[in-house]
């Protein structure tokens, strides 16, 4: 086969991108120590990047920077400034979440190639779409996908010339990647900011099934799908662990590596996966890529399973046995230590030598000599047959006498010392052979430091930086505040004769092929306004789009991009839901400049000082949700076989349509949190409290447009069921300014919390 199968790589620090290079990868994906999803990892600093880039371009391997997070307005700023730094690197591509830095980057830093983080949730064809309107390069696929939907996606993405990626190795989240709270929720430290505290890997309460790890996953792995992935048109195959060391990605980029050379020179697979059973694991599934999700894919140990898996395989019982292979794995652990070591013992990322010689006399042209010198040779073993690079570099005007302006040593050291940066440190000037009291035209000194600066950075020409724009901030269509409602049940109907505002109807994250319960609601209730759910899969996608073109609403709020790529091209008006996590100005004009919306909710997770800077686009609406139930996570496995149980072995198509289940999980601090299944939705956990900002009202009333109150019952678990016309009448009441209302709330909203609104999102 001609086509390239490109193994992706981790690099959680220096060395774990020395081994990756090392072990075969045809690219490495890293973070800086700022705006990347594992500030867990060491991570590199820039002038690592550099030294990581020039090591890995050596052996044909690309480097990617992990940006992947949302960005708060206040780091605009700082985000420019680094961005002005990376279109002068070698750098091959930036992985992104949030959407306001695809427009920065799209107008500002075209050359910076992006791709979209699994933290976007791409799950539909129109999403593939919506992404290359706004610039993505390539997108991670959810990881929850199967075989077949990733290859329906792949023929899209390749027909919008867009390279699909997937994750093959490593660890598992349980939620939707990009659609989990439960880390800013119960300790504020947002997984889309890189602080996740791994909720789902926490120890619980023994549940009825007798597991006290019900949310552990084991890790993927598709070492032996890799002629499905083929078949499917996958571009990359991405293996996840930025937070492990050099030890375990030198071990499971080997062994990929030799499966997907032998599988292309020959065809077949190697059978032998027990390479990746010797550094951490959690035991293996591949029930995603299946789109076989059975009760075998958890695994009640969240802790390395590489010893457990040694004694299964000696069948180790006596504490003799057991000893023995402990040992004999401890011993393998310590010889892949010693061929990592060794394997990079060589390479070395440090900064190049860089010298100047300055020359010239009356009549001649000045001339500037670099001399280029690599410490080390990363490809060689014996490193005196370096060679210095040189480089030469003249004037094309002749130095004449001077008469007033001297190119001294100070007004040449002014210009060329600024080379010492992050790729060079300058080991010496030599001035030795410049004349005295020469001249020539400072626009030519520029000229000559401009193609130096060419050559020293391999062949590009320096891009001169830009600055932050200016954003206006563009006033509210008018001072009014309306209320909306969110309904998901048509009993709620008659709430809308008890506001002015809108009301928005909820609907499912599945559908039954060709039913019109939905399309009927909406032709017999047209007051209602479509609320978009944010993963809609296949069928369900395309039953979404049914509904939008049979109903044809004149607007939508949805949570999924794909559904409003959709809406737009049908003429649909549309706002951003909450879901799509929505923090800086940026975002709001990439979502109304490229997707046409008509106003956007701004996300729960951020506080009041990281909102207050937001910046309307003209003509936008900006809502806000103030009170709701607090999604933690939302999964396509279940959360009922480890907890209650089920007794399907599996989960099927019924599963989706017909389950209603709900029950509670509760951690080892007493605090219990509702498990929720409504009819077509997926499998959710909510915290305990509701969230009630009644403070936003009086703090950002110039801001906000409309204020959002959720009088769905989803989420509720065991909650006490309230009195939905009597909520809304003292919602409208706080809406009006009656100070009296916050009392009336309070003592109805018995277990509440305004905590995000108060924290916020952690740097």
């Amino acid at each position: 086969m001609s086509r390239k199968i490109e193994l992706l790589a981790p690099g959680g620090d220096v060395n774990a991108v020395k081994a990756a290079i090392v072990a075969g990868a045809n690219a490495v994906y890293c973070g800086l120590d700022t705006f990347n999803a594992r500030n867990r990892a060491s991570n590199l600093s820039f002038d690592e990047l550099n030294g990581a880039l020039r090591l890995a371009h050596e052996y044909g391997c690309e480097i990617f920077l992990t940006l992947n997070v949302v960005i708060l307005e206040h780091e605009m700023g700082a985000l420019f400034k680094l961005l002005n730094q990376l279109v002068n690197t070698t750098l091959d591509g930036i992985i992104v979440q949030d959407l306001g830095l695809f427009n920065i980057v799209k107008k500002h830093f075209p050359t910076l190639h992006i791709h979209a983080s699994t933290q976007l949730t791409t799950h539909n064809e129109s999403q593939i779409e919506f992404l290359a309107r706004i610039g993505a390069t390539r997108v991670n696929l959810s990881r929850e996908l199967n075989l077949n939907e990733i290859k329906i996606l792949t023929d899209v993405a390749h027909k919008c010339d867009v390279l699909t990626e997937v994750f093959v190795h490593g660890a598992l989240c349980i939620a939707f990647s990009g659609q989990c709270y439960s880390s800013s929720v119960s300790v504020g430290n947002s997984g889309n900011r890189g602080r996740c505290s791994q909720a789902c890997r926490d120890e619980y309460e023994p549940t009825a099934m007798g597991n006290k790890h019900p949310l552990n996953l084991k890790d993927n792995s598709a070492y032996f799908d890799l002629p499905q992935l083929v078949a499917a048109g996958v571009d990359s195959l991405k293996v996840e662990g930025r937070i492990k060391g050099a030890n375990y990605v030198h071990t499971v980029v080997d062994s990929w590596r030799k499966q997907i050379d032998t599988f292309v020179q020959t065809g077949n697979l190697i059978e032998d996966d027990s390479s990746l059973y010797k550094v951490f694991n959690r035991n293996f599934t591949n029930k995603f890529l299946q789109g076989d999700m059975t009760k075998n894919m958890f695994t009640d140990n969240p802790r390395d399973h590489s010893f457990d898996h040694a004694n299964e395989k000696s069948n180790a019982i006596s504490v003799v046995q057991i000893y023995d292979a402990q040992q004999e794995l401890a011993a393998e652990k310590n010889d892949i230590d010693l061929l990592v070591k060794n394997k990079t013992a060589c390479l070395d990322i440090s900064k190049r030598e860089l010298r100047f010689e300055f020359s010239g006399q009356l009549n001649q042209p000045f001339t500037v000599t670099l001399i280029i010198n690599d410490k080390h040779d990363n490809t060689l073993a014996e490193q005196s047959t370096l060679q210095p690079q040189r480089f030469e570099v003249k004037s094309q005007m002749m130095m004449q006498a001077a008469d007033k302006s001297i190119v001294d040593i100070a007004a040449i050291d002014k210009r060329f010392k600024t080379f010492s940066n992050a790729n060079f440190e300058i080991m010496n000037m030599d001035y030795s052979k410049l004349g005295s009291n020469l001249s020539i035209p400072f626009k030519e000194l520029a000229r000559i430091k401009k193609q130096v600066a060419f050559l020293l950075n391999e062949g590009k020409y320096v891009i001169a930086p830009v600055e932050l724009p200016k954003l206006v901030n563009h006033p509210k269509a008018n001072n009014d505040i309306t209320l909306s409602v969110l309904i998901s049940d048509i009993k709620d109907v008659h709430l809308c004769d008890l506001t002015k505002g809108d009301v928005y109807f909820k609907l499912p994250e599945s559908f039954r092929t060709d039913n019109d319960k939905y399309i009927n609601v909406f032709l017999e209730h047209p007051q209602l306004i479509p609320w978009f759910p944010a993963v809609l899969i296949g069928k369900d996608f395309d039953e979404a789009v049914r509904l939008l073109e049979v109903a044809k609403p004149k607007l939508i709020i949805s949570n999924n991009t794909g559904v409003a790529y959709k809406a737009v091209q049908v003429g649909i008006e549309w706002i951003a839901g909450p879901l799509l996590n929505t923090t800086n100005s940026y975002a709001l004009l990439t979502l109304q400049e490229d997707l046409n919306a008509k106003g956007a909710f701004i996300s729960n997770e951020i506080n009041k000082p990281q909102m207050r800077n937001i910046k309307r686009p003209n003509n936008f609406k900006m809502l806000y949700s103030i009170y709701h139930p607090i999604l933690m996570m939302t999964s396509r496995q279940c959360f009922f076989q480890q907890t209650v149980g089920c007794k399907k072995p599996r989960i099927d198509a019924s599963c989706m349509l017909s389950c209603k289940k709900e029950t509670t999980v509760t951690n080892v601090k007493g605090i219990s949190f509702a498990i929720d299944k409504q009819k077509g939705g997926y499998p959710s956990i909510y915290n305990h409290e509701q969230f009630l900002n009644m403070d936003i009202v009086s703090d950002f009333a110039d801001k906000f447009d409309e204020f959002m109150i959720d009088l769905t019952d989803i989420g509720s678990g065991s909650k006490e069921k309230l009195d939905k016309a009597e909520l809304l009448a003292y919602f409208q009441n706080l809406i009006s300014g009656q100070t009296h209302a916050v009392e009336h709330l309070n003592s109805m909203v018995k277990v509440q919390t305004r905590q995000q609104y108060v924290e916020g999102l952690n740097s």
